[in-house]
């Protein structure tokens, strides 16, 4: 949630971080700071808001600095305020953190007692605080720092500058995500790589239970316990230019252009039309046990759960086994029953979602076999799971998630593919007709893009409204839970999914002229269904806009406005064609309205603390 980057080396220590929490300020943020270090001396700068209420204050650190720090803060002890902001400084000690300190109350009581004085709400001031008192005592960083972790209880990134070792840079990492680069006669840390791919691609992922020293000449690692830990390197294969707009006003505009060619590549990677075969390897299989596998629980939160909720459908057909689809978040907490028999498959796009990587770690106690899947490589939850299918749809900037909740559907899809020919639940014809209808899918994502310009138009008739509900049936019914999410997160109109079928159990009582409905009705087996729950709508004066078949005249004649969508005979292909004109909607309206479509307010792209 919190961003965090760090550089210490030859260059100017000012401009390389400020430059690096440009770059992750689209996991969203309320305040920011930047701390360096110079001529033994500790200066800092902070503000609330954006970063644009910083910049006029860089003027005020020294140019020279070689080592620095910065943070955009995600509030969740504490208002939004610059007192609240990071970096906390005290007494030579400047101090960034992200993460949550679980016993900082009591630890902060004790404080209070020998009279400490706070300056702020936050329970990071605590760590500052516990860390000044033990480098009087130890007058040594790295001691200091492993007495204060063994009283401190939660999940954390943190890291430090002290005065009278300005040479160096120390972190600790448990349960936040924490990445150190590598560079020549320079080194940096960051919370996400993605700060650091412009400067290196050489990096070491911090696991829970690590400390590092970074100077401009070596990094060091250790364990809580001090002692020595060998780490090796590894070369990320991003591209700087993936993380940039290339020429659309929003980066959720550009993720959802790019879905047709990342869809291609996924398909290509994961299947061998050559040879009619999959590719094993990748998908992740070939380390699970599927003769031991009797049951699958998905688990994931926000448009990951939507996923899954969308996967399950197909995922029962193909397979032949019963799947659950859990919110990470009550998974481990309900006590599900879970065994040596259950496959767990987390779905995730930033690979540290806080919630999911717990569930993670409970099911393995169980002894469940895991199977990630995951946008981003090495990240925490890859790294603890059995196997990994990576969707490899580049760096998502947009809170708002487009190509990863395409990608993860797709890639499931392919996935219980692939394992149901490995256990010979699918006949080579049957295959066959997959394939056919796969590889026909980028093309008329492409197609359904194509409608920008007439879905802007339609959005015209709707910025306005402060409601909206979205029905479905069948797949369609978790697109629109998901469709009814993307409105709401980035233009703060009130939407709501429900399956079609469930608007007499309740929510038909809302539906009057002021309620708009977006109504999903792709040409298959529950459509005619979908076509009275439609007309019950009508006859309440509630305004539809029909998604559907292009020459469905049927549905049209009963919709306000309309969207066409390409159609496929295959309702887990046709649920990402659909998905995408909303996606559009959403982003069209939103816009419309002037909110922040990359940065919606009070979001963060990834949730890294519970």
């Amino acid at each position: 949630m919190c961003g965090i980057i760090g550089y210490i080396g030859y260059k100017e220590a000012v401009e390389v971080v400020f430059s690096g929490l440009e770059k992750l300020e689209y996991r969203g943020y309320d305040s920011s700071g930047i701390a360096v270090s110079h001529a033994n001396e500790v200066s800092f700068i902070k503000s609330e808001g954006k970063l644009s209420n910083l910049a006029p204050l860089l003027k005020d650190l020294p140019k020279k600095s070689a080592a620095g720090m910065g943070h955009t803060r995600w509030a969740t002890h504490g208002s939004p305020n610059t007192a609240n902001a990071h970096p906390h400084v005290c007494q030579g000690v400047a101090l960034i953190h992200n993460g949550i300190i679980e016993n900082y109350q009591e630890l902060k009581q004790n404080l209070l007692k020998q009279d400490v004085k706070f300056s702020s709400d936050t329970d990071t001031e605590v760590v500052l605080h516990l860390l000044i008192a033990e480098l009087k005592q130890t007058n040594s960083a790295k001691s200091a720092l492993i007495n204060v972790l063994r009283r401190i209880e939660g999940a954390y990134s943190l890291a430090f500058i002290w005065e009278k070792d300005p040479d160096h840079i120390y972190l600790a990492k448990q349960g936040s995500p924490l990445v150190v680069g590598i560079g020549h006669d320079e080194n940096f840390f960051a919370s996400d790589a993605l700060a650091l791919i412009s400067h290196t691609k050489k990096v070491v992922f911090l696991n829970d239970g690590e400390i590092a020293s970074i100077s401009k000449d070596e990094t060091c690692f250790f364990d809580f316990e001090g002692n020595n830990v060998a780490r090796s390197a590894v070369e990320l294969n991003w591209s700087g230019l993936s993380a940039s707009k290339s020429g659309y006003r929003h980066f959720m505009l550009k993720e959802i252009h790019e879905q047709p060619a990342i869809i291609e590549s996924m398909i290509n990677r994961l299947i061998n039309f050559s040879n009619r075969t999959f590719n094993d390897q990748s998908l992740g299989i070939n380390q699970i046990n599927l003769n031991k596998v009797q049951r699958i629980h998905l688990v994931a939160c926000g448009t990951a759960y939507y996923s899954g909720l969308t996967i399950k459908y197909a995922l029962e057909s193909i397979l032949r086994l019963p799947v659950e689809v859990e919110l990470a978040s009550e998974f481990r907490y309900r006590d599900p029953y879970i065994n040596e028999s259950t496959l767990v498959i987390p779905i995730t796009q930033s690979g540290e979602t806080a919630d999911t990587l717990a569930c993670v770690k409970y099911a393995k106690d169980k002894g469940c076999q895991t199977l990630a899947i995951c946008n981003v490589m090495y990240s925490s939850i890859a790294r603890v799971s059995d196997s990994v299918l990576y969707m490899e749809a580049g760096p998502e900037i947009g809170v708002a998630s487009t190509k990863a909740f395409t990608s993860m559907i797709l890639s499931m899809y392919i996935m219980a593919l692939a394992m149901a020919r490995k256990k010979n639940l699918l006949s080579t014809n049957e295959l066959e007709e997959h394939f056919a209808k796969i590889q026909k899918l980028p093309e008329l994502v492409s197609e359904s893009i194509k409608e920008s310009n007439f879905i802007e138009d339609i959005s015209n008739k709707y910025y306005e409204y402060t409601n909206c509900i979205f029905i479905g049936r069948g797949m369609s019914y978790p697109i629109s839970l998901e469709g009814s999410l993307k409105l709401k997160e980035i233009s703060y109109i009130h939407a709501e999914g429900y399956a079609g079928g469930e608007l007499k159990h309740g929510p038909i009582a809302l539906i009057d002229k002021h309620m708009p409905i977006v109504a999903l009705n792709p040409k298959d087996r529950h459509r005619e269904k979908m076509l009275s729950n439609i007309e019950e709508i009508r006859a309440r004066d509630g305004r539809i806009l029909g998604v559907g078949a292009d020459d469905d005249e049927k549905f049209k004649a009963i919709c306000h406005d309309y969207i066409p969508v390409p159609q496929i005979d295959n309702e887990t292909l046709q649920a990402i064609l659909s998905v995408v004109p909303l996606q559009l909607f959403s982003y069209y309206v939103a816009v419309k309205r002037g909110t922040d479509v990359d940065q919606p307010r009070n979001l963060a792209k990834s949730v890294t603390v519970e």
